[in-house]
């Protein structure tokens, strides 16, 4: 007997299959027979809905997530004065205030059928609150959700008298991920030494890298250059990522052409922000002006992994936000003009599977034997998942259904035709 069986529902490559669920794990993906449901504790059915494997967010900042207007507005909506306003939040917001605001993330995350999540938690104040803070919501969350702790210094690895010991002792504290600002250094030499620092300590730990790199508009930012290099020196590989990339934006042709390659080679991953990115970025411009997001075609093109990250939901950065990995997609999708019914797809795949693979996931995907965690969404395919951002019908994580929804019908009365009730994606 099943303890959950997801009947009839169209998976992302577009078959139709019934998921059996015991225990954590997926049992069965397949036809049951009329028995199997019979005996099963649960039937979802699924018929006409897209079943995929859960979202995942490679990129966010959960410490200072839903803490708009603290301690005031971002009144020039830029990059530097959300991280001024950050800096003095960071030093008058309790462990309390911290864990409270992010446990009700993730609850919103969770009903959005978004389940891993990797966070940068600043570690810059001596007194690292933030960081004792997303390790008590990492335990709390552990049964439902997977999260990801980035040891990030804020205010740069060598900036601050402490910046290099902080990292040092959250990674003792237990934060997974090894993380840096380089272009906020002093120098472009400092920026140089903290990425080869930082590396050579993720490979000494046999931890995971994520860098913030080269989050400007300037185009003499080429920090990814020689984190590319010294990804590919310490045999970090698909361990390591850069996130934001967005002076690549704003680089000229012949230098991005050296540049793809060295970074194809070292199979680190990008990770642009598409909703953060295109508001921070292009301050300084009248027009034409630069929307900041990375080259995410030409980099996919040269086979290297590109997710797409939520970044920021109403903080000092950004006074909007869901916790919707699709509305990330949806965003990223028109501003790098991935409009090819192939390349929608793939913005789809790039908030699932291949932010899964960013993470490292360990039993990701909709197969026998693995993590039975998935979401039922009121759409027929991946496409018009985009198109929609549809109503969550069922969120299972772990083999248990954490979050329902009743489905939205619309229900038509109209003068000179018979009543209908009109599921959403049926037009």
């Amino acid at each position: 007997m099943f303890d959950l069986i997801i009947k009839g529902g169209t998976l992302p490559d577009g078959t139709t299959a019934d998921i059996a669920i015991t225990g954590e794990l997926i049992a069965e993906v397949g036809r049951l027979d009329e028995a199997a449901f019979a005996n099963a504790a649960r039937v979802i059915d699924a018929t006409g809905d897209l079943v995929s494997p859960p979202f995942v967010d490679p990129h966010f900042h959960m410490d200072a997530t839903l803490s708009y207007g603290l301690p005031r507005v971002n009144a020039s909506g830029t990059l530097l004065e959300g991280i001024s306003l950050w800096g003095e939040l960071r030093e008058i917001a309790s462990v309390e205030d911290m864990v409270s605001r992010a446990l009700t993330y993730c609850d919103w995350a969770v009903s959005m059928g978004l389940l891993a999540i990797r966070t940068h938690v600043d570690t810059t104040p001596d007194h690292l609150r933030g960081v004792e803070a997303m390790l008590e919501v990492k335990r709390k969350v552990a049964p439902y959700l997977d999260l990801q702790l980035v040891a990030f210094p804020q205010d740069g690895l060598y900036r601050t008298k402490t910046g290099r010991e902080n990292v040092l002792r959250a990674l003792d504290m237990g934060v997974d991920v090894v993380g840096g600002i380089p272009h906020f250094e002093r120098t472009m030499e400092d920026g140089m030494a903290s990425v080869k620092d930082l590396a050579r300590l993720a490979a000494e730990r046999g931890l995971m890298l994520d860098l913030h790199c080269d989050e400007t508009d300037d185009p003499m930012s080429r920090h990814v250059e020689t984190l590319a290099a010294e990804v590919t020196r310490h045999g970090l590989g698909g361990r390591a990522a850069g996130s934001h990339l967005t002076s690549m934006h704003s680089m000229d042709n012949y230098y991005v052409s050296k540049l793809l390659p060295l970074i194809a080679e070292s199979s680190m991953a990008a990770i642009p922000n598409p909703l953060i990115n295109i508001t921070l970025q292009g301050r300084h411009d009248t027009y034409p002006k630069r929307r900041g997001l990375t080259r995410v075609k030409e980099m996919q093109a040269h086979g290297i992994t590109v997710g797409w990250g939520q970044d920021c939901v109403l903080d000092p950065w950004y006074s909007l936000g869901t916790a919707d990995m699709l509305d990330v997609a949806f965003m990223g999708l028109h501003v790098a003009q991935m409009t090819h019914p192939a390349e929608m797809a793939r913005c789809f795949r790039m908030v699932t599977e291949d932010n899964a693979q960013i993470l490292n996931l360990e039993g990701y995907g909709l197969a026998p034997g693995r993590k039975a965690s998935m979401v039922v969404l009121d759409a027929g395919n991946p496409v018009e998942a985009l198109r929609l951002r549809p109503d969550r019908l069922a969120v299972v994580s772990k083999g248990k259904v954490v979050a329902e929804r009743p489905r939205n019908n619309a229900r038509l009365t109209l003068p000179g035709r018979p009543a209908t009730i009109r599921r959403r994606h049926e037009g």
